[in-house]
């Protein structure tokens, strides 16, 4: 048997080997705050001497669970409803993805939109509205995907929307938004950085969201903190 230390968090671990196999039992239990465990490992000869190290598994920690009960009233489209919501947050998802996600929910809000797994499968948008025969009529996707990511959304969905936010938005935009100027169905919108930072001080493990919308600006609330937001529209549908 081998025994390799580790760090987990900031504090020393130690990982016992077993031969040549992955295999490892490790002294410190896990929590879910650590978002992985690297384990390296060594293979030994017949002696059970190590004699070479090679790079183990990396075990994913599971997503954090937050529970949101989001009350929407869209003035623009007559529409008022509660949603309780459970979301995975993905262990390389930040507060402030959590949030934008939130925020294109309400947006968005309708009784068969859904939230789907979002990070953990590239094949989903983060949002997705199907029709009762399966049908996508909504795609729904956060950041700056690429303009093949782009087409396969509009030939996938009737509409697509694409919330964009961070520091390179503007740049994202200027290199592809000549190459979408053919998708008719596609709207993308931007989120200033101060908007999203702001969103971010709002996650909880659990919230109670208010969102109010009124010609297009957005006013979101928990407990006693406000945070306004106005999606700037890069493009509209075009139909």
């Amino acid at each position: 048997m081998y025994e390799a230390p580790f760090f987990y968090g900031e504090r020393p671990a130690l990982v016992r080997f077993r031969g040549e196999t992955s295999r490892f039992v490790k002294t410190r239990q896990m929590t879910q705050n650590a978002p992985f465990l690297f384990a390296f490992t060594q293979a030994t000869d017949a002696l059970g001497i190590p004699n070479s190290a090679t790079l183990g598994h990396i075990m994913a920690i599971k997503s954090t669970i937050y529970k949101v009960e989001l009350s929407v009233s869209d003035m623009d489209r007559h529409y008022y409803e509660t949603h309780k919501l459970t979301v995975a947050k993905h262990p390389s998802e930040t507060d402030e993805r959590l949030m934008v996600r939130l925020l294109a929910f309400a947006l968005n809000a309708h009784e068969h939109l859904e939230l789907t797994k979002g990070l953990s499968n590239d094949d989903e948008p983060d949002i997705w509205q199907k029709s009762l025969s399966g049908e996508l009529e909504m795609w729904i996707a956060l950041g700056l995907p690429s303009e093949k990511v782009v087409r396969q959304s509009c030939g996938k969905a009737n509409d697509v929307v694409v919330y964009t936010y961070g520091s390179t938005a503007g740049m994202w935009w200027d290199k592809i938004k000549n190459s979408t100027t053919r998708f008719d169905n596609l709207q993308v919108c931007n989120l200033t950085e101060t908007e999203t930072s702001e969103l971010a001080k709002l996650a909880s493990r659990s919230m109670r969201l208010q969102v109010n919308i009124q010609d297009g600006e957005v006013m979101v609330s928990a407990d006693d903190n406000i945070v306004y937001v106005n999606p700037i529209k890069l493009k509209e549908v075009a139909r």
